[in-house]
């Protein structure tokens, strides 16, 4: 979904938008924001690049990233679901992974974990998007991210 639909699907349903991005950097709030009238839906977005920060700013439990490391939906739900308790937003998006170059056996390059939270509920899905190059997946994930956000306005997944 392009970020004009979805802004037009939040406003329509009253919803405001927050974003918590790790591997993305603030791509999917710069999509957002690109759209004139976007204040009508975006509270804000959390940029956490460092563990420091996902733990800081969003409240992810050290136990969680020690047991499951970053690159993981349990830290994409706990991120998700910090960034509805520490803002104004009904529903969030949250991004984490490996754009590379680079990677592991267990974490290769191009595998995002994302999250999606609301005050009552909150999933998590992991995408292979491959090794693409850093630019190429951080795109993919942005826009997965807006996909995301526009099946959840629609009702939720599956």
């Amino acid at each position: 979904m392009n970020a004009q639909d979805l802004l037009e699907l939040a406003k329509a349903k009253g919803v405001m938008i927050a974003t918590a991005e790790s591997c993305t950097g603030g791509m999917v709030s710069a999509a957002i924001t690109d759209i004139a009238g976007s204040s009508a839906v975006f509270d804000r977005g959390f940029v956490t690049y460092t563990n420091a920060a996902k733990m800081a700013q969003l409240g992810v439990r050290a136990a969680t990233l020690d047991a499951h490391g970053a690159v993981s939906e349990e830290v994409a739900l706990e991120m998700g679901q910090g960034a509805i308790t520490h803002s104004d937003a009904d529903l969030a998006v949250a991004i984490t992974g490996i754009a590379g170059p680079g990677g592991s056996e267990h974490k290769p390059e191009g595998r995002v974990c994302f999250g999606i939270a609301t005050k009552d509920r909150a999933f998590a899905e992991t995408v292979e998007f491959g090794a693409l190059g850093r630019a190429k997946v951080r795109q993919a994930a942005t826009a997965h991210a807006l996909d995301l956000l526009g099946a959840e306005l629609m009702g939720g997944p599956g």
